[in-house]
């Protein structure tokens, strides 16, 4: 825990030393002129310039409506009341404008608390541990194992990675889980097609290799049973005749597109499926078979989708992402899980049958258990019943879901979900689910940490279509522009060095991109934003990082006690709180899910140290004294990017 302001040199949270020496002079003049009201809560902020001093609250306002005293007289009655002593880390109190409270800091003291702090703690600086950990299971990407990972999906995995490295950082337990969805009717497609084919064993990455299967056999599955359709009756009724006319002419044009960019795959799937009169029925035929565990169903579609997961290892081991668990959806069913939630949801009056269906009554059970809060949805927020079974009494994936949620909490106490926020509706009915089970606790535990797409320029991705920007394809095309850069820049490397470089700063850039976005909203990548080396991007914070490296490279070692008083520039002052904000900063970023607010205060160090950089000299001194000084600051800011940067899982190059 922080130490008190001037007592010690070191803090785990300079930032919040600091405030906390702050509120303590403020309670002081409060329980001398206002005591009914030291025991309020209040906040101190940055004021908008330098000139108002460095923290200042507004708590003199909230005191000034309850008492009809005006905010300035209370401001001026409160900091006649406050004895500042010499060992503070405040150096004086003034009252501002209509009744601001503005705290003016002692330079030197504010800067030793902060850079001594930093120089000690080193790899550690920036992480204050929560008081009780949780064992937290985060759930990510989970992408079907029947196509390549793609861009979009890309966005789940960066923030599902970065997401856990807050946590584990923040100083609990976490495990990363990945659901392997194999029990759907995707991978009973593209296994048809596999089969097909006769097995053959991937000539290319396998992930990309089933994906071009499954957009081939998913095509000519679609085609056949639009035709057939067509065909089937003449009762159809005009306008459903044109819709579906539609919708064929629209297959067709994929089919013809699929067949120009893999025309041998395309020909020997055609050739082979032909041969099958209902190739919907074939489809059903494995997805059945495969939930009631057919030995040769079962090694198939265990098959396809090993191969594609060996594939996404690839992918995620290269952003060096990795998983401690695989979970299987088939494991869920096959275990009878699955069916045993299922039996213990239809005991409760809250799933009824129609037509064969059984469907959870989500929006009763939310009026009857009073959840609406727990859920966080508001009172108007109407949430429709679901199906959680087809009519042939086989499980949705709703259903498995809940069974998962439960397998999950036998492992730990909260759960994190990081899926997008097309299944914010599933989220919730799988939270209700809980409660009716009478496991509320549960359903509170289980976090949706929620996202938006991405949008690539030019690209209206579709998996099924075979329209898709892999993660591979971005990762390359960045690892290719960042050695073109390198190229221009830096010639003193061998190649392989300069491909080690490319490939840390290119994935960085990427990563940076998709984390960088407040999660909610949709990314727009774009490529002259991504590697932007003038600001808002991972090269432009390697950068920074870079120039600090070679600033120390020519100043030498730094002495272990720098002077700290010799930092009275306005710039370095500004510079050290931003510094010291860092662990609040992390703080908050790991226990509300947002990395985002990171890598915006990862920008904005470097921005400052930059401006820094362009003002004031930090090389040719001849004040051994204030080089010194200048050279910690330089190191802190080197520790406090790659900090920042690290628990992001962003690795920075050592050389730009």
């Amino acid at each position: 825990m922080p130490q008190a302001a001037g007592k010690s040199r070191i803090s785990d949270n300079p930032h919040q030393t600091i405030v906390a020496e702050c509120v303590r002079l403020t309670r002081q003049g409060l329980s001398i002129q206002f005591p009914e009201f030291k025991g309020m809560e209040f906040k101190f902020e940055e004021p908008p310039s330098p000139n108002f001093g460095d923290l200042s609250t507004i708590l003199c306002f909230q005191i000034s409506k309850a008492t009809g005293i005006s905010p300035r007289e209370v401001a001026q009655k409160i900091a006649s009341s406050i004895e500042v002593d010499e060992d503070s880390v405040v150096k004086s109190i003034e009252v501002a404008g209509p009744g601001y409270l503005n705290f003016r800091l002692d330079c030197k003291k504010a800067s030793e608390l902060t850079l001594s702090s930093i120089m000690t703690l080193k790899s550690e600086y920036g992480f204050p541990k929560v008081a009780r950990p949780e064992k937290v299971l985060v759930e990510h990407s989970s992408v079907n194992p029947v196509h390549p990972v793609h861009i979009g999906q890309a966005r789940n995995t960066a923030l599902g990675d970065a997401t856990a490295r807050l946590l584990k950082a923040r100083g609990h337990e976490v495990e990363v889980h990945f659901y392997v969805n194999d029990a759907g009717r995707q991978s009973a497609i593209v296994a048809y097609g596999y089969s097909k084919l006769g097995q053959p064993k991937p000539t290319t990455k396998p992930d990309l290799y089933l994906g071009q299967i499954y957009s081939v056999t998913s095509c000519l599955v679609e085609i056949q049973a639009l035709k057939n359709r067509l065909n089937e009756t003449d009762e159809i009724l005009a306008q459903e005749r044109k819709d579906l006319q539609e919708k064929l002419d629209e297959w067709i044009t994929v089919a013809w597109e699929l067949q120009s960019r893999y025309p041998d795959l395309f020909s020997e799937l055609q050739r082979e499926i032909s041969q099958d009169s209902d190739l919907e029925a074939q489809v059903n035929r494995l997805l059945n078979e495969y939930e009631a565990q057919v030995a040769p169903t079962r090694s198939l579609i265990r098959k396809t989708s090993e191969l594609c997961i060996e594939g996404f290892k690839q992918t995620f081991s290269r952003l060096g992402v990795h998983f401690a668990v695989w979970d299987w959806e088939s494991d869920l069913l096959w275990s009878g899980r699955v069916s045993n939630v299922l039996e213990r949801l239809r005991k409760t009056s809250y799933v009824t049958e129609q037509n064969g269906v059984l469907r959870l009554e989500s929006e009763k059970a939310v009026q009857k258990l009073d959840i609406r809060q727990l859920l966080g949805i508001g009172e108007d927020y109407i949430l429709p019943s679901v199906a959680l079974t087809r009519s042939d009494g086989t499980t949705l994936y709703l259903t498995r879901d809940i069974a998962y949620s439960l397998v999950k909490f036998e492992r730990c106490s909260s759960v994190v979900n990081v899926v997008g926020m097309e299944q914010a509706h599933e989220q919730l009915h799988v939270r209700v689910a809980l409660a009716v089970l009478g496991l509320k606790d549960l359903a509170e535990k289980q976090r949706h940490f929620t996202f938006g797409l991405v949008k690539f320029p030019g690209e209206k991705m579709s998996s099924r279509r075979g329209r898709v920007v892999t993660l591979d394809d971005v990762i390359s095309e960045a690892v290719k522009r960042a050695n073109l850069e390198i190229e221009k820049r830096t010639h003193d490397l061998d190649t392989e060095q300069k491909e080690r470089m490319a490939e840390t700063i290119g994935i960085g850039a990427v990563k940076y991109a998709l984390l960088a976005v407040e999660p909610s909203r949709e990314v727009d990548f774009s490529w002259d934003r991504v590697l932007n080396l003038e600001a808002s991007s991972a090269p432009f914070i390697n950068y920074g990082y870079t120039r600090a490296k070679g600033i120390l490279r020519k100043l030498g070692a730094v002495a272990e006690h720098p002077d700290y008083g010799k930092l009275d520039h306005p710039l370095e002052k500004r510079l050290i709180l931003k510094l010291a904000r860092f662990p609040s900063v992390f703080v908050d970023a790991a226990d509300r899910l947002r990395p985002d607010d990171l890598a915006g205060y990862a920008n904005q160090v470097t921005e400052q140290f930059h401006e820094y950089y362009e003002h004031v000299d930090v090389t040719h001194l001849k004040d051994s004294d204030l080089k010194n000084a200048r050279g910690a600051l330089i190191e802190a800011v080197q520790t406090v990017i790659r900090n920042c940067m690290a628990v992001l899982g962003i690795e920075l190059s050592e050389r730009m």
